[in-house]
Order: C-alpha cells, then structure tokens, then sequence
C-alpha cells in the first residue's frame, strides 16, 4: 500500500459474537529473538509475530552474524545463538532497524558487546526518536560510541567492549533503554547494575524483559529504581510466544463498543504484558470481562461509562482507550502519559487533533487527553504513519458510518492482517 491509500470502514450490521485469535506479540518476540541470539546453541521460538517490527529485528540479527530461519506458515523462527560474539567478525556491520524502536534500542548495547563497530540507522522516523539516554550509558560503561548526524539521535556508530559494572538512567522517558541494557547485561564480565534515577515508565514492560530472559537462563532483580543483573549466560530453549495484549486490545475495544462478544485465546493465568490490564479499563467502564484459564472475553453491555485513569504503564492501549471514550456518556480523562509524544509520532496530539477532525470535543493536557463523548462525523483520519494511530481510529468505523483510514498499511509494523480481521467481525 501507499501513502496515498485510503481503506473505508463500514459499521457493523449486528454486535459481534467471535472468537478471535491475536498475532503474536511484537514486545516479546523481539525481547526473545535477541535473547536467542545471544544464547549458545539453537534455540525455537513458536507463536512469533510476523511483521516490519519483528522483521526488523531478524533482519538486524542477520546483519550481526546470527542465522535465523524463519517459516512464517507456522509462526516458527529458528535462531542459531552465538552468545557474546553477536557482530564478532562481521567487519563494520550496518544494521537497518527501520521503523522499530525495540529493534535498535536492543541491538545498540547487544553490538557494544565486542569490539567490532557497528553502525545502526533507520527510518526517518526512527531517526527523529531520542537515544541519547542509551547512547551515554553505554559510554559510561565503556563503549566507543560516534553520532553519524546528530548527537542523540541515530545514525550512530557504536564499538565495545562493555567493561563497567555499574550506570545511571533516566526512567520518564523510556523503559527501552532500560530492556535494551538487561538484555546485554549477562555477558558483561560483572553484570550490571542499572539505577534509574526518575520515575520509571511503562514498567510492567521492564518486568517483561526480566521474564523473557529467565526463560533464557539469565537472571535480573528488578525494581522501579534498580534493576541487577549477574553474569552468566543465556540457554537456548524452545520458546512459546504469547498473543500481543496492545494488539488485542482492539478486538478487546470492538465488543465493548459495539455492544457485541468477543474472546481472545492463549492468555493464560499470568500473562507476560501488563497490557492485558486494559480490559480492567474496559470492565471500570461498564463492559463485562470474563478471565478464563487460557482465554479472556469481553461482552459491551451498551453502556460505557467515561473513567479518569493513569495509563502510564499501558500506554500504548490509550489510543485505543480513545475510540472507546468517543461513545461513553461522560468524558474520559488519560493522565500519566506524557512520554508517548516521543513514539512514533506526537500520540496525545495527533489522537486529539484526528478526533476534532471528526467533530468530537478532545482536548490535549500535558501529560495526556480529555475527550467528551460525542457522535463522530464522517471524516478520513490521518495516521502520521503510526499503526496504533490507524488501529484506534478504525474502530469508530465499526459503529459511525463514514469513517476512512488513510495509510491503512503502516498496521504491518505489529498487526498486518487488521482490517481482515475487523472484517471477519461481520
């Protein structure tokens, strides 16, 4: 698809009743691509999402020495672990992370692991995202790092070897920079100790982390203001991804708005994401929620009630919490969620600006958005070529007629297969 495209969404002409499965979840499949890769020996991951983010992140492991199969058929990559090695060799390698942010968040403290420099670069939009926390981290652990353009920013030249034990972060901007040095953190000669010295974000994602990598053998002490890390080694293992929570959060959203049912298998008892605490969201809003031992339904009553809620650590379901406000009787208010201008684009201002777009009174805070409810106008909402901007705004479709999507194709960063889904609703 091109920029140029635009993809209509019709309203549903009776409530959803389905189950439907979610793709694999781009956060940990990435988090255990590279923890495969730096393990020794061959390691399977089942379930792994298929799409430009996880794309990418192959595609950077390649690009660092690591063979990885993949047979997408079957949901399956095959990923020959090198351990510490990762980019030993390679010459100057160049990794291209595109559009990911995990992707080259991970991989720069991962390429500084030896002393073969590597350059990592991406998209434009990449290129405009800050790094400069990381970038200085792994300085003040001992790498070599270059800005090719601007200082901060990517493209950046990074060379190793890691030798400190211990760095300084800050938390409130984002906790990639804190996954990406977990990830590294078993093979430096000491571990690591990670201090983060403002509040941290999206925590329930640095937890993650830390779950990914004992699945691997490695071990990590997490808490909000420290985070350690021994040395050691990573075990290649067969790995089961579970289903993206931020992904299901839409389907999650389409039966709370529409009033329907819809049910999302392979959640299990302990979920790794802590996005899946949006349909608690969805529940304080009047839908009903059902936890089952290995799936969770959510039912829209035809009521939804506006919430005052701190998103801070789900923020990448608060678009999506956005289309569902549209349609409550009583305004919604999302604090807590400052840091997501720094994302793909300007979230809290470009949520704000394509619902005005549509007539609804929406207005930008500080550290969030208010929206009123209110019927939605036909109208074609932009997307700033930020999937989640795409996913949110087409679940008004679902419910208000003439609702267009322009770019519907940046989905394929996370969800490629969307709109066929929304249609498999009717």
């Amino acid at each position: 698809m091109t920029d140029r495209e635009v993809r209509a969404v019709a309203p549903l002409t009776a409530p959803p009743d389905a189950e439907v499965p979610a793709p694999g979840s781009k956060s940990v499949t990435n988090r255990a691509l590279l923890c495969a890769a730096l393990a020794t020996g061959t390691s399977t991951l089942t379930g792994a999402l298929f799409a430009d983010d996880t794309a990418a992140m192959v595609g950077a492991l390649r690009d660092l020495g690591v063979a990885v199969d993949t047979d997408e058929s079957a949901a399956r990559m095959v990923v020959h672990g090198v351990g510490a090695a990762i980019g030993d060799g390679t010459g100057r390698a160049t990794v291209d992370a595109r559009q990911s942010g995990t992707t080259s968040r991970f991989v720069l403290p991962a390429a500084a692991l030896t002393a073969t420099p590597v350059v990592v670069d991406g998209s434009a939009q990449l290129r405009a995202r800050p790094f400069g926390p990381l970038l200085e981290a792994l300085v003040e652990l001992g790498a070599s790092v270059r800005p090719l353009d601007r200082p901060g920013y990517l493209p950046v030249e990074v060379a190793g070897p890691l030798t400190a034990r211990e760095v300084t972060i800050p938390g409130h901007l984002s906790s990639q920079f804190l996954s990406g040095l977990m990830l590294a953190a078993p093979l430096l000669p000491a571990g690591l100790a990670v201090r983060v010295a403002t509040p941290l974000v999206s925590v329930p994602y640095v937890r993650m982390t830390g779950r990914v990598m004992a699945a691997f053998g490695a071990g990590a002490d997490v808490t909000e203001t420290l985070v350690s890390v021994p040395a050691g080694a990573y075990s290649a293992t067969e790995y089961p991804v579970e289903p993206d929570a931020s992904a299901a959060s839409y389907l999650f959203a389409a039966a709370a708005l529409t009033g329907g049912r819809i049910t999302v298998p392979g959640f299990g008892a302990d979920p790794l994401q802590g996005d899946v605490a949006f349909v608690d969201l969805l529940a304080k809003m009047g839908a009903q929620v059902e936890r089952g031992a290995d799936e969770i339904t959510v039912r829209g009553t035809g009521t939804l009630h506006g919430i005052d809620v701190d998103m801070a650590d789900i923020s990448d379901t608060a678009q999506t919490l956005a289309a569902v406000a549209v349609y409550a009787d009583s305004p919604t208010r999302v604090r807590g969620i400052g840091f997501i201008r720094g994302k793909e684009t300007d979230r809290i201002a470009a949520v704000v600006t394509e619902l005005r777009r549509a007539g609804i009174d929406a207005t930008e805070d500080e550290d969030g958005f208010t929206i009123h409810p209110g019927p939605p106008r036909p109208t074609t909402f932009q997307t700033y070529d930020d999937h989640r901007m795409a996913m949110s705004l087409a679940l008004l479709g679902l419910r208000s007629p003439g609702i267009e999507i322009a770019d519907p194709g940046c989905v394929a960063k996370t969800f490629p297969t969307y709109f066929e889904v929304l249609d498999s609703l009717r």
